[in-house]
């Protein structure tokens, strides 16, 4: 795979317990190469999630992008809807 585009996103997140339940989630997605056009690589660091994604092309970037930023999202709100409980 010949990398065209590259992102990085770092969230940051309050509660340690929060960003290891999200990041536990989110590994078999990231370990399950989803396509052959892009690779995604999730990791802790400190209180932040670090998110960096190397693809073919840009819309490849994109899609993964995408993807990842509405699993991050659904996962802190169902995270959240559970503490509440």
């Amino acid at each position: 795979m010949a990398i065209r585009a590259k992102a990085t996103v770092r969230l940051k997140f309050s509660s340690d317990k929060q960003l290891t339940t999200l990041l536990n989630a989110l590994m078999p997605e990231a370990n399950a190469q989803v396509t052959r056009r892009a690779k995604v690589k999730l990791e802790k660091d400190g209180f932040f999630l670090v998110l960096a994604v190397d693809a073919e092309d840009t819309v490849a970037l994109r899609s993964t992008l995408s993807a990842y930023l509405r699993w991050i999202g659904s996962t802190v709100n169902v995270i959240s809807l559970v503490a509440q409980a």
